[in-house]
């Protein structure tokens, strides 16, 4: 009797520290699509800015300006890749320290802010290109944070030792490293492509307002270099 009651007495009491991680994860899905959903919301106000806004620059700085947006969003669309591909979905189950995760704790954040910079680059602005990379990084900082709080929380002292190690968001190469071989999730591969694409979506964006407005469909109320 008494070693029954004692093995009630340690169910119940494990019992709510399994619903308290339960709950934990449940709310950083929660957390983690709001956080989609204002990034998105943050570039799609920025972008609609711009749209009454035109590059100061004109000719082939222009076009060169265009060109090199272009390969920065083929850079971070492909470190995005590169990136899925080690994490594999296990962000939150184990700590992950190799290839891009070597030299940034948040590589998907750091190619995302590149890609969004070669988004505003399609503008023909250097300008426009630095304010949307940097208003991502300051957006997603935001949401680095929260997540390291959670991950503290979940992965304890082997996620500590790598906040020791590896930088938050800005990358230091000398710190690479690699394993032989990788495993991942095609799912999830194929929604950071089809995630990452959206980023192109804005050469034939700003191709478009600059059309309207040289037909005077909207006023330009201000220049950027």
């Amino acid at each position: 009797m008494t070693e029954t009651t004692a093995g009630m007495s340690r169910t119940k009491a494990t019992k709510p520290a399994t619903i308290s991680k339960s709950q934990s994860a449940a709310a950083m899905e929660r957390y983690q699509r709001i956080r989609r959903a204002a990034v998105a919301a943050l570039f799609a106000s920025v972008v609609g800015v711009l749209i009454f806004g035109r590059s100061a620059s004109t000719g082939l700085s222009h076009e060169y300006v265009e060109m090199i947006g272009t390969m920065l969003i083929v850079l971070g669309i492909g470190g995005r890749l590169w990136s899925t591909l080690y994490i594999g979905g296990r962000k939150s189950a184990e700590v992950v320290s190799t290839g891009p995760y070597s030299v940034t704790r948040n590589p998907l954040y750091v190619f995302s802010a590149i890609a969004a910079a070669g988004a505003g680059a399609q503008m023909g602005s250097i300008l426009a290109a630095l304010i949307l990379g940097l208003l991502c990084v300051a957006a997603f900082h935001l949401v680095i944070f929260r997540e390291e709080d959670y991950l503290r929380a979940r992965l304890g002292a082997a996620y500590e030792d790598y906040c020791a190690r590896v930088p938050r968001f800005w990358p230091n190469f000398s710190l690479y490293q690699d394993q032989d071989e990788v495993t991942f999730r095609p799912k999830l591969l194929l929604n950071t492509l089809r995630d990452g694409l959206l980023f192109f979506a804005s050469l034939p964006l700003f191709e478009l307002v600059e059309m309207g407005q040289q037909a005077g469909l909207w006023p330009v109320l201000f220049h950027l270099s």
